[in-house]
């Protein structure tokens, strides 16, 4: 076993990860396994996949949460603050910058066709992470079914996300026949709980939320409350919450229109970082439309706690537990009714944006117990459509990396508003 890295050596190696951090979990997971496994030897590859696996049981960004447990590894809880940190702060710098930007600038009628290229952008974005994460996860007749039910549940009859995954996890933990088992290895026994810890996290998250609402602050504690809730239930990587997000912020609370929503989504996909920051992004944008830029400072500071603090309370409480977890059939199953699901959200998602996008105007069907909203045909926009076929090229076909598509497209949408 090769001797724990200086912190000073951890935090140049994760300083390096967190800058280099676009593309999504899969490039960010596949970076850290060139950096922590093959390029030293911090983890061995046995350890470094069980980590992903535990990490995609928590809910939250499993990329941000696998650096913070290579941390807590190598360093104890000093190196999972460091290494969760930087693999935040970079992208958090850069989407608060780009946020003010677009507050500022967002109404202006080139910047606004420049969006409708991102825009276009993102429905092929959100479209080539379903179609990967579908090749991966529905191997089995039940999961494409688990699909498209939950498809229908959010897209049709406007079930909410929470309801639909624990459905899902509940399906998966049952469907899973568990052996008899020999008598229990003692060693094998799970560790105590570390309730100390687990009390320090928890007030260290929660102490925020109670101090606003004690303050009168109605809004911002409305934002730390939710966030703090979707904190809880994104199970399923950043593109099965956004739908729950988009659900919420747009259609229930009205902080943000559609065009805001993924424009948000947009310009997250560009920064390095998990792709959750774009909570930070909404937070900040739904805080100035409510008061002004000083509103959404603390908004979008609110947003970030409320979001990444629980990621070190799942990880510093759990991850003694690793080796133990990966032995839990149960467990195991209840992540993949999950995962099975989150391709119907997904692929929610995926329709509400290409909706929103190549259409002016929707109407909701007037059919009681129904959510389904349909298209205007004749409102449809073609230059989004255009748009849109020029992206599916671009990421489809020649394979270019998400921020060249982004940026393509936003200089071709600029271009065709001079014309």
């Amino acid at each position: 076993m090769a001797p724990a890295p200086s912190l000073a050596e951890l935090t140049r190696v994760f300083g390096r990860i967190g800058l280099l951090s676009f593309g999504g979990p899969a490039a960010q997971i596949a970076l850290m396994q060139e950096e922590l496994v093959e390029a030293r030897p911090w983890l061995t590859q046995p350890q470094f996949l069980n980590a992903l696996s535990f990490c995609m049981l928590l809910p939250g960004p499993e990329a941000m949460q696998l650096a913070t447990y290579a941390g807590w590894r190598l360093r104890g809880t000093a190196g999972g603050l460091i290494a969760g940190g930087l693999f935040v702060l970079p992208g958090a710098c850069v989407i608060l910058a780009l946020a003010f930007a677009y507050a500022l600038l967002g109404t202006v009628p080139l910047v606004q066709a420049v969006f409708l290229g991102v825009q276009a952008a993102v429905v092929v974005i959100v479209l080539k992470a379903l179609l990967g994460l579908a090749r991966r996860t529905l191997t089995a007749p039940d999961r494409w079914a688990l699909a498209g039910l939950s498809f229908a549940a959010i897209f049709v009859f406007g079930l909410p996300f929470p309801l639909i995954i624990a459905l899902a996890a509940g399906y998966g933990a049952l469907r899973i026949r568990v052996t008899p088992l020999e008598p229990p290895d003692p060693a094998a026994r799970p560790p105590r709980p570390a309730w100390g810890r687990i009390a320090l996290w928890l007030s260290a998250w929660l102490a925020p939320i109670a101090l606003l609402w004690a303050m009168g602050a109605s809004f911002l504690t409305q934002i730390a409350l939710f966030f703090a809730k979707l904190a809880v239930v994104t199970f399923g990587g950043a593109y099965a919450v956004l739908a729950y997000m988009t659900q919420e912020v747009v259609a229930e609370r009205g902080w943000l229109d559609p065009a805001q929503m993924i424009d948000a989504l947009g310009l997250a996909e560009t920064t390095p970082g998990p792709l959750i920051l774009v909570t930070q992004f909404v937070g900040f944008l739904a805080g100035f439309l409510q008061g002004g830029p000083g509103l959404a400072l603390a908004a979008a500071l609110v947003t970030l706690w409320v979001t990444f603090v629980p990621c070190f309370l799942w990880i510093f409480t759990f991850a003694p537990y690793v080796d133990w977890i990966a032995t839990r059939p149960r467990l195991t199953g209840a992540l993949q009714g999950i995962t099975a699901a989150v391709v119907g959200v997904i692929l929610n998602l995926a329709l509400w944006f290409a909706l929103h996008v190549l259409f002016a105007e929707l109407y909701q069907v007037p059919l009681p117990g129904l959510a389904l909203i349909l298209p205007e045909l004749g409102s449809i926009n073609g230059r989004a459509v255009a748009l849109t076929l020029v992206a599916a090229y671009l990421s489809l076909r020649l394979r270019l990396s998400l921020p060249w598509v982004l940026g393509y497209c936003a200089v071709l949408a600029g271009g065709l508003a001079l014309v």
